[in-house]
């Protein structure tokens, strides 16, 4: 069995036992016939080979996997994660597919193509995974596109968080003792020091995030109930691809789709909706409403200037 090919495999066990209980020949039955097997050649799959990675699976994406011992020996997923952590292992298991079928085929640039993107500043990550980790004092320039300044921060790392393919790092600012986001893109000459800062902040990401759409300040901002409608054609891509997890699904006719979201209505969430252009309409809360009124006049009245 190929040691780098044991992510494939949890994967496709996991993939299998969340269709329907299954023995170990039925299981060794799929591995094996799966494409993944076929292309890397492996032609066995033993009862200790599954055991093991069963045990694998559960300390690495919290998944308990039992066999019925008694009657029909088929094993099966007994507990499944919270929603958030379930989220994440989701995410794990679909980056680990990609990666593992890149690192089967060096040959992948003639038919698999990626965004072309600057860089995210993703070579900051693990520094940043340490430190948190560690209680580590973080040092680093940080640019802001709006003010276009460059300015020396010094900060307490508490949290990494993903929004739209960007990273951004979760932070108290020792300046202030402000929480803060920045951006991984825009930090530069990063110092982890080896002094450890003794504070104990009891914020709960999962709490404080559970209702936020990107990384904004949610400190002024209460959440609300955010009720719009969409094209059918657009409801659908919203349907299969929720804008959060709040996302609630309330109406339907022949021509429409209405969506309703509990959250911050923030700037990053407007700017959401507004891609959508008129496939998209909101229509509660007024504030919000107003901002995204406001803000289409303001973009129509500078095509009319110019």
């Amino acid at each position: 069995m190929k040691k780098d090919f044991y992510l494939t495999r949890y994967a496709l066990i996991i993939k299998r036992l969340e269709s329907s209980p299954a023995t170990y020949s039925q299981l060794e039955d799929y591995l094996l016939n799966s494409f993944e097997f076929q292309d890397a050649g492996i032609k066995s799959y033993s009862i200790r080979t599954l055991q093991r990675d069963i045990r694998e699976i559960s300390d690495l994406f919290n998944l308990s996997i039992h066999n019925k011992k008694k009657g029909d020996n088929r094993y099966y997923i007994e507990s499944r994660p919270i929603m958030e952590v379930d989220e994440y292992n989701q995410k794990l298991l679909e980056s680990f597919q990609v990666s593992n079928a890149l690192n089967l085929h060096p040959d992948f640039s003639d038919f698999i193509f990626f965004e072309s993107r600057k860089p995210t500043g993703i070579e900051h990550f693990y520094d940043l995974f340490f430190a948190i980790r560690n209680k580590r004092v973080v040092s680093f320039e940080h640019y802001n596109y709006k003010n276009k300044i460059m300015t020396s921060r010094k900060v307490h790392p508490l949290a990494l968080k993903e929004s739209k393919d960007r990273w951004y790092l979760i932070a108290i600012d020792t300046k202030d003792k402000i929480l803060k986001s920045f951006g991984l893109d825009r930090v530069n000459y990063l110092d982890v020091s080896k002094n450890k800062f003794r504070e104990k902040y009891n914020y709960n990401f999962r709490e404080h995030f559970k209702n936020a759409f990107g990384v904004m300040n949610l400190a002024e901002q209460k959440p609300q109930n955010i009720i719009m409608k969409c094209s059918r054609h657009q409801g659908e891509y919203i349907r299969s691809f929720p804008l959060h997890q709040s996302q609630k699904e309330t109406k339907e006719t022949p021509e429409e789709i209405y969506f309703e979201f509990f959250l911050h209505p923030t700037y990053d969430f407007m700017q959401e909706i507004l891609s959508y252009g008129k496939e998209v309409t909101v229509l509660e809360p007024k504030c919000l409403v107003d901002d995204i009124r406001t803000h289409l006049q303001e973009s129509l009245n500078r095509y009319l200037e110019s």
